[in-house]
């Protein structure tokens, strides 16, 4: 038996779920998107052969929701949806900062997942963080990690450890991206033209990270098999620790946590 999806929000995210969701065999008359901008809808209809309609309209008979507006939206999206949505039908939330208890409140007995995606699944390498709200059931939680898990990643978390999932995968790729601007800029510092740089560092952090993925090793293992004593890794690490770029890091993460909780 299919499991009938609705998407709630056409935009970047939800378009990347969307493509995801059928290349994984998902059939397109099993999507149904809920978009209210005109154009847009009509760019989904014609890229993936799904029906693009109102919100109400998507999440009736659906059994799964997911809800992928802004987070500002999601009060008006709820108010608007409320009575339409099926009693036995399982809603995700990937709004960032939308507490559970908020979605149960709006839905009374409606099963809800909350989920923090990151920019990767753009690329199906994402990262989703799930915490199910109390009356989801764990054969629903699965339904909802293997739906999302055509995206990248899944890891199941207590919604306690959610600003924590924000602050390191959530904002995570900004980091990387913080990282590759710096050595770009060291690249071409030390006598690099910026393509090259660009593709060195860009290539070395895809490198490192299939690595880390793949090996079995610990990030702190395979950094100590690369720093050789009084070597060129040993030296720029050396620097690294001098200028408090790790706990520069740590503290950024702790700060996005706090800032995620202070959303919320």
């Amino acid at each position: 038996m299919s499991t009938r999806i609705a998407i709630l929000g056409g935009g970047v995210m939800g378009g990347t779920l969307l493509s995801a969701l059928l290349s994984a065999g998902h059939a397109p008359g099993d999507v149904v998107v809920g978009e209210k901008l005109a154009e847009r809808a009509e760019e989904l209809r014609e890229q993936f052969g799904v029906t693009v309609t109102g919100n109400v309209e998507a999440v009736s008979g659906a059994d799964v929701v997911l809800v992928v507006v802004k987070p500002q939206d999601v009060p008006s999206l709820l108010e608007e949806i409320a009575g339409a949505v099926p009693p036995d039908a399982t809603v995700v939330s990937l709004a960032a900062g939308i507490r559970i208890a908020t979605i149960e409140q709006a839905l009374p007995g409606v099963a809800v997942v909350r989920a923090m995606p990151n920019t990767p699944a753009l690329v199906g390498a994402g990262m989703f963080g799930i915490s199910p709200g109390s009356t989801c059931t764990d054969d629903r939680l699965e339904l909802v990690r293997e739906l999302l898990a055509t995206g990248g990643k899944v890891v199941v978390v207590d919604e306690s450890g959610q600003d924590a999932v924000t602050a390191v995968s959530g904002s995570g790729p900004a980091y990387v991206f913080y990282l590759a601007e710096a050595m770009i800029a060291g690249g071409v510092e030390a006598g690099l033209d910026l393509e090259t740089a660009t593709t060195l560092a860009t290539q070395t952090i895809v490198g490192a990270a299939k690595l880390l993925d793949e090996s079995d090793e610990d990030a702190a293992e395979l950094r100590r098999r690369v720093t050789s004593p009084n070597g060129t890794t040993h030296a720029a690490i050396t620097t690294f620790d001098e200028q408090g770029v790790r706990d520069g890091l740590v503290a950024g993460v702790l700060a996005a946590a706090r800032r995620s909780e202070e959303l919320s």
